[in-house]
């Protein structure tokens, strides 16, 4: 009997780097929902309960900090390990996201898709 995917939530505002991520988690049998801005990020997570979220900084609505935060308050959902994906790759909103329960912190410039992935499976001990 198959396994069950693992699901990826992915809050990313520009749609080339969504479908380019998503493109490559299909590939690697993920189950992916995307979510264009924060606000939305947040209620797929409520509902889909994904295995990871990966949630970039700079969002419409709600910044990821923003929803990072709410995540880790709601106490169905604050499990879910949530992955900062962002351009911002400074210390401080490094040691922010850490501080605030980030499970990782990776900036999208220096990683390929494949180098994410397998961050996600590390993460997920896949």
């Amino acid at each position: 009997m198959a396994k069950s995917k693992k699901k990826i939530l992915l809050v990313e505002d520009d749609s080339m780097i969504s479908s380019m991520y998503k493109t490559k988690f299909d590939a690697e049998g993920f189950e992916v929902f995307i979510a264009d801005n924060g606000a939305t990020g947040l209620e797929l997570a409520k509902k889909e309960k994904p295995d990871i979220v990966m949630l970039d900084v700079i969002l419409p609505q709600l910044d990821g900090f923003s929803v990072l935060e709410q995540i880790k308050q709601d106490k169905i959902i604050k499990n879910i390990p949530v992955i900062m994906l962002t351009n911002l790759g400074t210390e401080e909103d490094k040691k922010k996201g850490e501080a605030m329960g980030a499970a990782g912190y990776l900036v999208k410039a220096s990683l390929t898709p494949g180098q994410v992935s397998e961050k996600i499976k590390q993460a997920l001990k896949m």
